[in-house]
């Protein structure tokens, strides 16, 4: 059996009770979002609490709003973060994001989202994690409507996606009218094919698109130096 938790230098994240685990994914948005000057975060699909977590220990004066629709995960994350030094500043609640965006008269800073993205795949049999890994209650487009609901004027959006959905958010983003302001393209390793996309859009035109790449690994569990330097304020060995 794996380990039911995950250590981190300040928090620790059990993930047990939760469909999605903790994973690489999570950690690269949580520490690559911009949130220097996010006052109001809210983390969509937050499942372990991990990126609110991450969130949290990066801005000390930001307050996060954390929701999810899986009522498993949502008592993870209350304990999760009910047990780090940041349980003041971030609420759990449970709520899909388009019945919140409805809701909601609330408006954010920044929101942040690690989405479900397998669509075009089949649906693996446990449910839980049906709606986690796939876009079943949740699709990209859904997510960039509701989030223009949920977003200050010139509040951001910062998702992690596969790479292969970037024609896609393409043309989302020039549905909804939101701009690429920063993009991060992520090898797992020196010559593979890049597997994720970092971005962060806003619905103001950008002066221009800052692009960059990262790669993950130099060879298996040989972390590269612009991946450790991202995520050394969490990971405690590297």
């Amino acid at each position: 059996m794996s380990n039911p938790y995950f250590r981190f230098k300040q928090f620790t994240v059990f993930h047990d009770q939760c469909a999605m685990k903790v994973g690489t994914d999570g950690v690269l948005l949580g520490a690559w979002a911009g949130v220097d000057n996010a006052a109001e975060v809210l983390d969509v699909g937050t499942g372990t609490g991990l990126i609110a977590l991450m969130v949290a220990q990066r801005n000390p004066q930001a307050k996060v709003m954390a929701i999810d629709v899986d009522e498993q995960a949502v008592e993870q994350a209350k304990e999760n973060i009910g047990n780090s030094p940041f349980s003041d500043r971030i609420d759990v609640e449970l709520v899909a994001f388009r019945q919140f965006a409805q809701d909601s008269p609330k408006r954010f800073d920044l929101i942040v989202s690690n989405p479900p993205y397998f669509s075009d795949s089949l649906l693996p049999p446990e449910k839980g994690r049906a709606r986690a890994r796939h876009s079943v209650s949740l699709t990209l487009d859904d997510l960039l409507l509701s989030a223009r609901r949920c977003l200050k004027n010139r509040g951001t959006l910062s998702l992690i996606l596969p790479y292969g959905k970037g024609d896609e958010l393409d043309c989302l983003c020039e549905k909804h009218r939101f701009y690429m302001k920063r993009k991060t393209i992520v090898y797992p390793l020196p010559d593979t094919e890049p597997k994720r996309l970092l971005v962060e859009l806003t619905m103001r035109p950008a002066d221009h698109t800052e692009i960059s790449s990262l790669i993950i690994e130099n060879s298996r569990h040989r972390y590269t130096e612009g991946f450790s330097d991202l995520v050394s304020s969490f990971y405690i060995h590297l």
